[in-house]
């Protein structure tokens, strides 16, 4: 079922939640809404979902206005940060409840009902564990309780809010594999919320960013990461270093450095501010071009991991520049804090105009 949002708005009180959103997710694809804290991601899920009216907008499931549609006619199955389970049924009994709830005339005999729940538990590997009660499951074996319970009633479309949020890293990483090895063997519609980048771009198909109740971008994950269209975007996929400056016939000067301005740049002539990812600078002893380098010392020192990441203090106004250097890179520099170094940006973002705040 293909699912299409258009020009979505939600205000609670003074508050715009959501802001004349448009997004589609096509059938079978799995896109992720991405952003911080209070971006309307959640609000946005919920309206899909059928657990909240927009003020204004329409929502279409299969071409269908589906606006004024309850949840349950929608037939979205929803799974939650925090489980949901009940605590007096087991494993096979809380898979089980949305299909003995159904009404006489469409719920399935209760052989089938068996069946479905025992097909359910081979999908999500928890066939040994059928008998067991929420409270001898581990968090990650809850959410995966949760996760066939919402896919028991067979939905339509499956929405998917924080749902490893409450998990720790290690369980994290090893579930949201686990759902993209899911989604690619069932092929059901599916919205998930997050505000973990990489959770997003590793499970998602598209990503949505969300920012202040509007998407910002939606692309795949290659193309939100290396292609950001704004600066919220760019600041929001990972670590930046910002470098302040400005346009003037072409040229770009951020402090020392001077690069070429884009080529839609030449309206620009003004304020204009540069974002390089920590892993897009090369550091090294001796200065080659005054105005490719900038001169730092190093303040800190992390080895710990497959890269090594350096801290450095910039000579000309005192600002912290993180940087990212391979472990062969960091010995054959042999880098202590201290030493006074060269830094240079291998790739540059610029926007006119002033940072974000």
């Amino acid at each position: 079922m293909s699912i299409q949002v258009r020009n979505i708005s939600k205000r609670y009180g003074s508050f715009a939640a959501v802001k004349n959103v448009s997004l589609e997710v096509k059938e079978g694809e799995l896109v992720a809404l991405l952003g911080p804290s209070g971006s309307g991601k959640t609000t946005l899920l919920r309206i899909i979902a059928g657990l909240e009216q927009p003020d204004s907008g329409t929502i279409l499931l299969n071409d269908q206005d589906a606006t004024s549609h309850s949840a349950a006619k929608r037939r979205v199955g929803f799974v939650f940060q925090h489980y949901a389970l009940f605590r007096h049924m087991n494993v096979s009994e809380n898979i089980a409840f949305g299909l003995n709830v159904q009404s006489r005339g469409t719920r399935l005999a209760k052989s089938e009902i068996k069946d479905r729940v025992q097909q359910l538990l081979q999908l999500v590997q928890l066939e040994s564990l059928a008998n067991r009660y929420p409270t001898q499951l581990s968090g990650g074996q809850r959410q995966r309780v949760a996760l066939a319970r919402a896919l028991a009633v067979q939905p339509s479309v499956l929405l998917l809010d924080e749902p490893f949020g409450a998990l720790d890293a290690k369980v994290r990483k090893d579930l949201r594999r686990w759902l993209r090895r899911l989604h690619d063997e069932i092929h059901v519609t599916s919205v998930l919320v997050t505000h973990d980048q990489e959770e997003a771009l590793e499970v998602a198909d598209r990503v949505a960013i969300m920012n202040a109740g509007q998407v910002e971008q939606v692309g795949s994950p290659e193309e939100v990461y290396d292609h950001p269209t704004t600066p919220f975007v760019f600041d929001f996929l990972g670590n930046v270093n910002l470098f302040h400056g400005r346009v003037e016939s072409g040229r770009a000067n951020l402090g020392p450095l001077e690069v070429t301005a884009p080529d839609n740049a030449a309206q620009w002539n003004g304020p204009a501010f540069g974002y390089v990812r920590p892993h897009d600078l090369e550091i090294t002893r001796q200065s080659q071009d005054s105005q490719a380098t900038i001169e730092a010392r190093v303040t800190q020192i992390s080895a710990a991991g497959p890269r090594t990441k350096v801290e450095l203090k910039r000579s000309d106004n005192g600002s912290l520049i993180e940087a990212e250097i391979t472990k062969a890179r960091y010995q054959e520099l042999a880098l202590c804090a201290g030493d006074l170094v060269f830094v240079k940006p291998l790739s540059i973002r610029l926007f006119a105009g002033s940072p974000p705040a």
